[in-house]
């Protein structure tokens, strides 16, 4: 910076807003460019005769909306100049796809223009997980984080100030303390789904879950104790697999698929045997996307939440800064698949 920072001794704006403030401006001005370095805080409390926490309180509300960051041994350097931001928001999905996308946007809106956001995704593997969260501890007023894990995360999301934080789509349930959740019970949700479909899944001689290996789909495990206790309960013939041969695909059976490119395969398949969906071979699915409204023209039967609602409830529980556990419910779409 060619000008040093400057103070005014005889005003009651606090020390610290004054360097804020001050910094800000240049950005405004055109003076401070994204990648350019801050002075050091020695630097500023030996020129401006302040304390090394007035400084430090002004760089750590600068980190926290977003425009500087911390390199080590380095200094802070300006990361952003959208400095009209009031919140720097943090959002750690598994991955993106229809659904996902519906729920960001409407959480983006929910927030509304002064907030902006920084989109992350983990991919299922818990050491990007754990990295993507570390490495941004101490960036963002705030965090949304989508657990997609059947396994204990809570070590890594409690690194996380629970005042911060709100833990999205699945609860984690070894937190401890007031945690803000916006969750969905995935065992409920998919055996009442499937309880309201009871009479169309009876057509069928069987009822076969597959449940994907891939990257991009989170199975959680509450969806196979839905399922089990559905079954259990209705004695519905079943069974789970986790590969599925779509050329051993039997008529008066109905399937339950999750992956758009599954649910295509599915179709051409029953197309090329003649088979009509909803009367020789029946197919579910679970979140609804535009896709399955129209695919095999009569769309396919889904148990969905309704992602747009759970977008804008996650939004207005960051702005509130709202604790405690949501429950999100799902409900059952019926469409001609089934």
């Amino acid at each position: 910076m060619k000008k040093h920072l400057q103070i005014d001794q005889h005003i009651q704006k606090p020390k610290y807003q004054q360097i804020t403030d001050e910094i800000i401006e240049r950005i405004q001005q055109g003076l401070l460019k994204r990648g350019d370095q801050l002075p050091t805080i020695n630097e500023i409390t030996g020129s401006l005769g302040v304390a090394r926490m007035t400084v430090i309180r002004a760089y750590e509300e600068l980190r926290e909306r977003g425009i500087v960051a911390p390199q080590h041994g380095k200094g802070y350097y300006i990361i952003s100049t959208d400095v009209q931001a009031t919140m720097h928001v943090f959002v750690l999905f598994d991955a993106m796809n229809a659904y996902k996308e519906a729920l960001f946007l409407s959480l983006r809106e929910a927030l509304g223009e002064k907030v902006s956001i920084d989109l992350y995704f983990h991919y299922h593997e818990l050491n990007v997980f754990e990295n993507v969260i570390v490495n941004n501890l101490g960036n963002y007023n705030f965090y949304i984080v989508m657990p997609h894990f059947n396994e204990d995360v809570s070590e890594i999301v409690k690194q996380i100030p629970k005042e911060k934080l709100l833990i999205l789509d699945i609860d984690v349930d070894k937190l401890d303390g007031q945690y803000a959740v916006l969750y969905q019970d995935f065992e409920l949700n998919f055996y009442q789904g499937l309880t309201q479909a009871l009479t169309q899944i009876k057509k069928y001689k069987h009822l076969t879950l597959f449940l994907s290996k891939n990257q991009f789909q989170y199975t959680p495990k509450g969806i196979l104790e839905g399922f089990e206790r559905f079954c259990d309960e209705n004695n519905i013939t079943n069974e789970v697999v986790f590969h599925l041969d779509f050329e051993t695909l039997q008529k008066d059976y109905a399937y339950i698929l999750f992956l758009e490119n599954d649910l295509v395969r599915f179709v051409n398949k029953a197309n090329r045997k003649g088979w009509k969906l909803g009367k020789d071979i029946g197919l579910l699915s679970y979140d609804d996307t535009p896709i399955k409204e129209v695919l095999a023209d009569t769309g396919i039967t889904t148990i969905s939440n309704d992602f747009e609602e759970m977008g804008k409830l996650a939004g207005k529980m960051v702005l509130n800064r709202q604790k405690g556990k949501v429950r999100s419910d799902c409900h059952l779409i019926v469409r001609g698949s089934l």
